[in-house]
């Protein structure tokens, strides 16, 4: 799957990836009043608002990007009508030509890593039947149990030629409580690094490994030392826009060739139109607010990535 997100990379020239992140405070009062008119002030009537904003979001950009990364915390929180938007959401961005990450920073040992592994990105035997319960193309992975929590997603990875992204150095203020530990005068975030990496080896594409990494975009400088030792990992980098991170940040997480990094922006595209720049759309033509930031994030970036 590290090739398809590459070729749709290249396909496209846009090295960024969607955040379908949907609260309710982002979906527009039209949107919920309809779901609301159908299933009441219910779960049900939650999903399926989110249901018609993503939608609405990825026929206006899906033309215009190679991937989609939603995240299923933001899902959960609607119980099981909430799930169902999540997978029907996946689906609907596969038939699209997306590539879909996952982001759900899974990890734990054993049996448990392998069943979440199969749950998002194997199959499922059920009798004579086999399934692909939610079906995302990459997912995102907590490293922190050691190799006993990363090794059953690489396994289905190999087998079902899908990929990861390993949560490496965060994009959040506090991640430094853990990740910039010192451990023989080096922090932390790069020996993860280096097992990232060698983990990578023992999967990869043509050009990229099928284990990727998660840098944040608000620590260039590791950013860029990371780089460095991670030369085969596909970088996935949150924390531009909302989070402060901008293109001119950025440039060191890409290779020379301008590929290696895909980054993200989640409620900076999805609610574009709440924001001063992209007001005159107005709410009810939030999805077009959305493709006008798609349209500035992939012109920032590239700005950035001819002047570096």
């Amino acid at each position: 799957m590290i090739n398809q997100l590459v070729s749709n990379i290249k396909k496209t020239g846009a090295p960024i990836v969607v955040g379908l992140d949907p609260m309710l405070s982002y979906i527009p009062e039209h949107v919920q009043k309809k779901a609301f008119a159908e299933f009441g002030e219910t779960l049900e009537g939650a999903a399926e608002a989110i249901w018609q904003f993503n939608k609405e979001i990825v026929d206006k950009t899906y033309d215009l990007i190679p991937a989609v990364k939603p995240q299923i915390a933001m899902y959960e929180q609607f119980g099981i009508p909430g799930l169902a938007a999540f997978k029907k959401t996946v689906d609907y961005c596969k038939e699209k030509g997306l590539v879909v990450i996952g982001d759900i920073k899974r990890g734990d040992i054993g049996s448990t890593s392998a069943a979440y592994a199969t749950g998002h990105i194997g199959k499922v035997q059920v009798g004579s039947n086999t399934f692909a319960p939610f079906d995302e193309d990459f997912v995102t992975v907590n490293p922190y149990l050691g190799s006993d929590g990363v090794k059953p997603f690489i396994d289905v990875c190999k087998k079902e030629q899908k990929g990861l992204f390993i949560l490496v150095k965060t994009s959040n203020p506090s991640s430094g409580e853990f990740q910039d530990q010192l451990i023989d005068g080096r922090p932390l975030y790069e020996l993860v690094g280096e097992k990232v990496n060698e983990w990578g080896q023992e999967c990869m594409g043509c050009s990229y490994s099928y284990v990727g990494a998660v840098v944040g975009a608000t620590y260039p400088e590791m950013g860029k030392v990371l780089r460095k030792i991670m030369p085969k990992a596909y970088i996935l980098v949150p924390g531009y826009g909302a989070q402060g991170g901008q293109g001119k940040d950025l440039v060191h997480f890409f290779n020379e060739d301008g590929l290696g990094a895909i980054v993200n922006s989640s409620r900076g595209i999805i609610a574009a139109y709440k924001q001063e720049k992209y007001a005159s759309f107005g709410a009810e033509a939030f999805g077009d607010a959305s493709r006008a930031a798609v349209e500035d994030m992939i012109a920032d970036i590239a700005g950035a990535l001819e002047n570096r």
